[in-house]
């Protein structure tokens, strides 16, 4: 999870719809994750419900900001620079070593980028710039320059990452290649078709605005460009269902509170939205699976003695996110949540 947000436009977070038609005005709702009430962000409501939305999404702007300002360093502690889960073989050990996890994060960049077919010599060649959208600390930003001799850019909402990701470019003598700055991702500082790589790992789940976050990758991707989104998604849902049961939607949103989210979409929902833009090669894949022994794996090494006083010294938002582990665990176990991967090139 990495921290990047931008105020919504009328078109906000999926899962929560009426029966009016996809992408429409009316139907598509935003809830704030502080609290239980939901508002429309649609005219028809007038401006206090306008007011309203964008006084919560500034919250949760802020709230986001601070997580990660004060979280990233614990984090980095412990885990190193990439702040996002690792990829795992099915039947991966919780036991293996710091090390073997890392590998497994690194395996995750791996993994994403062979899943969107950037595989061959010859794709690796087209790709010469790169964004981060929600970059953490840029552990995946030097990773890709590294690898294809990019010139990468990093967008957060955090300060804090955003400096200490430009830090640890010039310790590794990648400041010529890589740069970091505070920015929307709803609102991003570049030109139409400035990249040849979009990449978003793990920070989806911040957007309150789903579709404009979608818009957003879409208009900054290069022609031919490829768009990577990995992130947490609920369950796709039936045929028929209109939304998440009950006892489902409390466990997101006790997670949304801790880890300050907006309303959840599925991997249906982004694979909709992308059909939208005329995309080519959409792909969507379910990797819940392969991600399952990372959050176990987190607790386990918050339990020592080094992560009990890191997590101490962090802060109360940080001692919040560890109690709330558990529940990603159990998210997972009962299938609410679902680890999603979602790749398409733009149109030459």
């Amino acid at each position: 999870m990495k921290a990047t947000l931008a105020a919504p436009s009328s078109l906000t977070s999926l899962p929560f719809r009426t029966n009016a038609s996809f992408g429409s005005k009316s139907s598509l709702i935003f809830r704030s994750p502080s609290s239980s009430v939901s508002m429309t962000t649609t005219t028809a409501r007038g401006n206090v419900a306008v007011a309203a939305a964008a006084t919560s999404t500034e919250a949760l702007r802020k709230g986001i900001a601070e997580f990660y300002n004060e979280t990233s360093g614990l984090w980095e502690d412990i885990w190193g620079d990439h702040m996002h889960h690792g990829f795992y073989d099915p039947d991966s050990s919780v036991q293996l070593s710091d090390s073997g996890h890392r590998e497994a994060q690194i395996r995750m960049i791996e993994e994403s980028l062979r899943f969107a077919g950037v595989t061959d010599e010859e794709e690796e060649k087209k790709i010469k710039k790169v964004v981060d959208v929600g970059c953490g600390i840029g552990g995946s930003s030097r990773y890709l320059a590294s690898k294809f001799g990019a010139e990468c850019i990093g967008i957060t909402l955090s300060p804090v990452q955003a400096k200490r990701a430009n830090d640890l470019a010039a310790a590794q003598s990648l400041s010529h290649k890589v740069s970091f700055q505070v920015a929307d991702a709803l609102d991003q500082p570049f030109e139409d078709g400035k990249f040849d790589l979009v990449w978003s790992m793990e920070s989806g789940e911040h957007m309150p605005d789903k579709a404009k976050f979608v818009k957003e990758l879409v208009r900054v991707a290069a022609p031919g460009g490829r768009i990577i989104i990995v992130t947490w998604c609920h369950r796709n849902l039936s045929t028929g269902e209109k939304a998440l049961q009950p006892w489902e939607q409390n466990i997101l949103d006790k997670i949304c509170k801790t880890f300050y989210l907006p309303a959840w979409c599925s991997t249906d929902d982004y694979v909709k939205l992308l059909q939208s833009h005329s995309l080519q090669d959409i792909k969507c894949a379910d990797w819940s699976e392969n991600v399952a022994p990372f959050w176990p794996a987190v607790i386990r090494t918050a339990l020592t003695w080094n992560g009990l006083v890191s997590l101490l010294r962090s802060g109360m938002k940080s001692i919040k996110g560890a109690l709330t582990m558990p529940l990603m665990i159990e998210g997972y176990k009962k299938g609410v949540i679902k680890f999603g991967i979602i790749t398409c090139q733009k149109p030459l």
